[in-house]
């Protein structure tokens, strides 16, 4: 039997939402924005498992590279700390440990304790020793998408030219209206690829690419664990912690901290993945916020036209004011000024709501 997916795993192993494994409910689906999790035990181990399931009606805002995400964990068991085990049950059937204990996002929020911040500096030491050619994995992207190893430029470029083409252009008939009426501008990633050609070359690395206070664990004895690898890519290391400040909205002084943890740990490493990181972190940090716009005014559009707990109108206050959010920190690489009102942003909204329900309306009749 071949196991190429979540649901042919399932099935292999008798899994169900619902129902009894190993004398323990299955518990889940938990839902993230591209897949269901399924959480059991595995029966004689000491140890609760996981299994996701692709949501795939949903649009796909990231890059992929490697194709099988416990295979990429498996290749870096005894290499990197703290990320899940995997348990193979045969040479087709990976399965991922369940990581017991809280997401730092349940956590206070603010600054990393000192604890928690050493060994996020480990983890960035750890993956900048891993090189392209020391990752396995099969990889699912192109090979016209892989830059030449260390160029920055070309790196950020595939990035911002992904976000402009696979979620921009693709979904400009259903949504280019809504982003006009944001004040968005047309060719809002064209300065951030201008600027990409001016980046300092460093050597390319592994990249989790989506470290945010969800996929940083604390287990009970306070150590902080790695899950969710699937946006894993090879690239320039600096982008992880663009990311990583992006996504964890740190005040400035604690992102200033972490940024020289960063540079600290890495340079003790391979000092050339931290050449020139100081002037070149402003470009990463202002592709990352033009990409939030486009992801979260999209997303904010598919929730409200989702049935859920209340009506449109009443879950737009609170849309609006995310999407408002990332406007403003995208205002300089965006150009915005003035960014628009909470009120503006719930008026496009509605506007556009009314425009989708007028035109379902009429292709109906």
């Amino acid at each position: 039997m071949t196991v190429d997916t979540t649901t042919d795993v399932r099935e292999y192993l008798g899994v169900r939402p619902g129902q009894s494994y190993g004398g323990t409910l299955i518990e889940g689906p938990f839902r993230g924005h591209y897949r269901e999790t399924y959480v059991f035990p595995l029966p004689g181990r000491s140890l609760r498992c996981k299994v996701h399931e692709p949501r795939s009606e949903l649009f796909r805002f990231d890059r992929r590279c490697f194709l099988s995400e416990d295979r990429l964990l498996l290749d870096l068991s005894g290499r990197v700390s703290r990320i899940p085990e995997i348990v193979v049950l045969d040479e087709h059937v990976l399965l991922q440990g369940f990581i017991e204990g809280r997401t730092l996002g349940r956590g206070p929020a603010g600054a990393l304790s000192a604890h928690h911040a050493g060994q996020l500096g480990q983890l960035f030491a750890e993956l900048v020793a891993l090189d392209a050619g020391s990752v396995g994995g099969q990889r699912v992207c192109a090979r016209a998408d892989h830059p030449a190893d260390g160029d920055t430029g070309a790196f950020l470029d595939g990035l911002a030219t992904f976000t402009r083409d696979q979620v921009h252009r693709r979904h400009v008939d259903r949504f280019g209206s809504l982003f006009h009426e944001l004040g968005v501008p047309e060719g809002a990633l064209d300065g951030i690829r201008r600027r990409a050609r001016l980046l300092t070359d460093r050597p390319f690395t592994l990249i989790h690419g989506d470290l945010h206070r969800l996929n940083l664990i604390v287990d009970a004895a306070g150590d902080l664990w790695t899950i969710d690898w699937e946006l894993s890519m090879v690239g320039d290391p600096l982008y992880d912690l663009a990311t990583h400040l992006h996504l964890m909205r740190y005040s400035p002084q604690e992102a200033g901290r972490i940024a020289g943890l960063w540079a600290g740990a890495v340079g003790a490493v391979r000092p050339e993945c931290a050449k020139g990181w100081r002037e070149d972190l402003a470009t990463l940090l202002a592709y990352k916020r033009v990409q939030s716009v486009y992801t979260d005014v999209i997303r904010g559009a598919i929730a409200l036209e989702q049935p859920g707990a209340g009506s449109a109108p009443a879950r737009l206050p609170v849309t609006a004011h995310r999407v408002r959010e990332v406007l403003s920190r995208a205002r300089v690489p965006l150009g915005l000024d003035p960014v628009p009102s909470l009120r503006g942003v719930m008026a496009a909204y509605a506007r556009w709501l009314h425009g989708q329900s007028a035109g379902v309306t009429a292709s109906a009749s």
